[in-house]
This record gives C-alpha cells, structure tokens and sequence, in this order.
C-alpha cells in the first residue's frame, strides 16, 4: 500500500512538471497555486525550487489582494441604503430642538416639562412673593440638557417666561418674548452668512407651549393679544393647564370654546400634518386623535404614587389618583406623542416658514436689523407725536419773540419821535 501511494505521489509530480513543459510557461504565481492544491491532496511533490525563487513566491502570494465579493443580488444598485447612511449620520451629530413654554404663574408649566422629560430642569427655582410681582417684568430663562436615550442624543433647550402676566398692567409684558425670538432668528441668519458654517448652534425657538387658565370661560384678551403677535414667528400648540380641576364635560366644552376664538381671533396654531397614503394604519389613526386633542388638557406631576399594585406618576386625591400617563385621564400623553413623532416637522416648518419669512423682511429692507412690525409701528407713532409737539413749541416760541421784537421796535419808535 505505501508503495502504491508513493508512485501516485511520484506521478501527480511529473503530470505538474508535463503539463508545465508542453504548454506555455507558467508563471512563478500559478505554480506556487498548484503546488499548494497539490499539497492539500496530499500529493506531496519535491519542486526543484532554490531558496530565493520560494521567497519570491511567498512575497507575491502576500501582495495578492483578496478578491471584491458584491453581497447583493445581481442587478442591485445600491442607493437604496441612502437612508441608512442618513440615519447612521444623524446619530452621531445628534439632534437639536428649543422649546418655549409661556403662560401666567401657578399653572404649572415647569412640573409639565419635567414629566415630559423626566428630568430636573429648575433645581434651584425661587418662587417671588406677591409683593415682588407686582413691578416685576418679564424675564428670559434658557436651560439647556443634554439628553441621551438608546444612543440617540437630544440637545434639548427650554426656554422659560417667568414673569408674564404677573403685573398689574400687562400690556407690554410679551414684547420681551418676541425680541428673544427674533434675536435668535438674527444670530442665525449672521452665523449662516459668516465663513465658518460647519458648526452653527441652533437656537431657534421651534415650538411654543402656551398655557390656558382651566378657570376662565375661554381665552382672555392676553392671551389672544399674544398668540396674535407671534403666531408669524413660531409654532404654538395650545395647552389647557391643571385639566383634573375639570370634569370631562367641562373639558371638552372649554376645548371647543377655545377653538371657536382662536378661528374668530384668525390665531394660526400648529395643524400636524397629514398622514401619507402609504402609512400603515395604526400611524393614521393616531394622527387622527393627536388632531381630535387640539386644545391638549394636560395634569404635571413627578410625585410616583402606588395605584393597583403599580407605580405611577400621578396626583392624589381623596377620591382617587389621578395618572399622568393615562390617557382616559388627561392628554399628558398625546402631548408627548405629538411632540416626539413631529419633532422634525415642527424644526422643518422653523426653517422653511417662519425664519424665511424673517430672512425675506430683512434682505428687503436691506440687511438692516428689524425689530417686530407692530412695536415698529406703535414706536414711529410716538416718534412722530413727540417731533410733532416740538415744532409746534418751536413755532410757538418764534412767534412769542417776533411779537416782543415788533413790540419792542414800536416803543422805540414812540420815544425817538417823541425825542424829535
């Protein structure tokens, strides 16, 4: 038996070397390939190699590049997987977004976003005495988290009004409001006509809580008074506060007197978009109800309270527990959806309505930083008054020294004829 094997081992040698003579030479490449074939049947040839033939051969076997395999189907393009790539690009830059939550004191704006976020935005809040409302002016308060969830992360800014409606007169307490969106619309448009634009910070406002008292009858003139001035500059979205003071009849017809004014007054809210044809239909029902929701009634609470063996984010009462995330209870949950699925709708409808609509005003009037039109308006009214006034003191003045110089003139006359 090993005789056999050796001479089939000897005669797969000589075929090789044959079939190397009587064809075209093969190359160093091809006869390491075969001789390797060979081994791996066990047919052990002796190539009369020398040393720096083998090394060669071994050099050039490790400058061979492995062989390009398509993992796609014949006739697949590939430009399908653009998405892909968007997706996997948007995760890594992370996303932006700035809300804006406006509304009188008391109604319990700061609680809402901290459920909506669960985090802790306003530590450190001191509430001011009654006293120190009564001068007391609107102010600005930005806070910026970063938030994390599942590898995606939320540069998310909350930018609150402590302040409004607090005075005793409110009638200029909103202008505060709509200069700091327009400032930011103007550090935009600068960053994005500057040099370096790579890494432009986004702090527009997109969205606009706008809290409703649950006690009044409707809206109050305050509040049609600013939807109305910056129903052009933002995205609002409606919010009745403290809804669990409310029975469901009441809720409901507060939401549907709301909505009556707010067409009467010609206030534009944020309409969510419709949903697409080829959306399956669970996503159109839900856009459905998030619609059917407008006014949203909302309850805030981070207190957790044990309710059937569970626990939850709620408020109790000696009646029972009022859940935050129960939507037979509030619209808490709505709210959140809304903002959540149409987070990029509402920055797309920034973008493309409400800041080129600034950018338009101010490339018209030449580049020169506008402030809002009715305190542009009301201010050249003023200015207009008060020149007004002082020409007419002027002329008044002129004329009071032309009548004592004319006086003047007649008595000196008198006295020099009189001298005469």
């Amino acid at each position: 038996m090993e005789e056999r094997s050796h001479r089939h081992e000897e005669t797969a040698g000589l075929r090789l070397w044959e079939l190397s003579a009587l064809h075209t030479p093969l190359t160093a490449t091809e006869l390491y390939s075969k001789a390797t074939r060979i081994s791996t049947r066990k047919c052990r040839v002796e190539m009369p190699i020398d040393e720096t033939s083998s090394t060669s051969l071994v050099k050039m076997s490790k400058q061979q590049p492995a062989q390009f395999i398509n993992p796609e189907t014949p006739g697949y393009v590939g430009f399908a997987n653009l998405p892909n790539q968007v997706h996997r690009k948007s995760v890594k830059k992370g996303f932006e977004f700035t809300l804006m939550v406006v509304g009188e004191s008391g109604l319990g704006k700061s609680t809402l976003i901290n459920s909506l976020f669960l985090t802790d935005l306003y530590p450190e809040r001191v509430i001011p005495g009654a006293a120190e409302k009564i001068e007391r002016t609107v102010q600005i308060e930005a806070s910026t988290v970063e938030i994390e969830e599942r590898g995606v992360k939320l540069r998310l800014t909350v930018v609150d009004t402590p302040g409004y409606g607090d005075a005793i007169n409110c009638r200029d307490c909103f202008k505060t409001i709509i200069c700091y969106i327009d400032e930011q619309f103007e550090r935009y448009l600068h960053d994005e006509s500057g040099l370096n634009r790579r890494h432009i910070v986004d702090n527009r406002v997109h969205c606009c809580f706008y809290f409703i008292s649950p006690f009044g009858h409707g809206l109050k003139p305050l509040d049609v008074a600013f939807m109305k001035a910056i129903h052009n500059k933002v995205n609002i979205v409606p919010v009745i506060a403290k809804a669990d003071t409310l029975t469901l009849k009441e809720r409901e017809r507060l939401k549907k007197r709301i909505l009556d004014e707010i067409e009467e007054h010609s206030i534009k809210i944020y309409h969510l978009p419709d949903a697409e044809s080829d959306e399956d239909e669970d996503f159109k029902e839900q856009t459905r109800l998030l619609k059917a929701s407008i006014p949203f009634s909302v309850v805030g609470s981070n207190q957790l309270i044990e309710a059937k063996g569970k626990k939850v984010r709620g408020r109790l009462y000696p009646w029972g527990v009022v859940e935050v995330e129960n939507p037979e209870h509030n619209d808490f949950l709505k709210l959140r959806t809304m903002l959540i699925t149409h987070m990029q709708d509402l920055q797309e409808v920034t973008q493309d309505l409400h800041y080129e609509n600034f950018r338009s005003e101010r490339l018209k009037r030449g580049g020169r930083k506008v402030e809002n039109e009715d305190m542009n308006k009301d201010q050249i009214l003023l200015e207009k008054e008060a020149e007004l006034r002082r020409m007419q003191e002027m002329i008044a003045r002129m004329q009071a020294q032309m009548q004592l110089q004319l006086q003047g003139g007649d008595g000196d006359g008198g006295v020099h004829g009189h001298h005469v």
